[in-house]
């Protein structure tokens, strides 16, 4: 799964989405070993949350970064590769 950005501890990852597999479109976010699954706005979908200073940071970066993140999925959709995205600083 590509490495999209990595910032404030948090790994954010997306799964390549050719054949179309997931219907909601996500990332994935590891920190300190745990994965946790956000849709583009934020909202949790494997019933498990960030602690709450990092989801605010996360949550941040969702909005700045929507059209981006569109694009990736877009990209992975079609089983094309997707690309970096800038961190939080």
């Amino acid at each position: 799964m590509p490495i999209l950005c990595v910032f404030y501890g948090m790994v954010i990852r997306m799964y390549a989405e050719g054949g179309g597999q997931h219907h909601t479109p996500h990332i994935h976010v590891v920190y300190q070993g745990q994965e946790y699954q956000y849709d583009f706005e934020g909202n949790e979908l494997n019933g498990l949350s960030l602690p709450p200073n990092k989801k605010k940071l996360l949550d941040a970066w969702l909005i700045m970064r929507r059209d981006e993140l569109t694009a990736n999925w877009d990209l992975m959709s079609s089983g094309e590769q997707g690309f970096k995205i800038k961190p939080l600083k």
